[in-house]
């Protein structure tokens, strides 16, 4: 039986990403040692989506207020990209410490 799953950032800075996740976001995370830190993340849900190559993944993190969570970050010094409408929610990206980006989005649709 699968009973969760393990997702990867990769970054050129990993020091601050992590950094990033533990005191801005303020997600749960244990230290594996040597400074390995694994994060507790919020509920999750996947989708497949059609593409010509594969290898290519991306992290979406979801909030119920695009807006608030926008203004929380903001107030953290995390600038967040101006929002998007799509046909599924409302999304921004959040600029990671280590050059990176993750998404952040209100969906519409219903969460399993």
């Amino acid at each position: 039986m699968i009973d969760g799953a393990h997702v990867i950032v990769y970054s050129r800075n990993a020091e601050a990403d992590k950094a990033f996740f533990r005191d801005t976001l303020k997600f749960g995370h244990v230290d594996v040692g040597h400074g390995w830190l694994i994060f507790k993340l919020p509920a999750a849900e996947m989708a497949v989506h059609p593409t010509d190559g594969n290898g290519s993944h991306e992290l979406y993190l979801m909030t119920d207020d695009l807006d608030a969570e926008m203004a929380r970050l903001k107030a953290a010094g995390t600038d967040c990209s101006e929002p998007t409408t799509q046909g599924w929610g409302r999304m921004t990206r959040i600029k990671l410490p280590g050059g990176g980006e993750v998404g952040l989005y209100q969906p519409r649709h219903e969460r399993p």
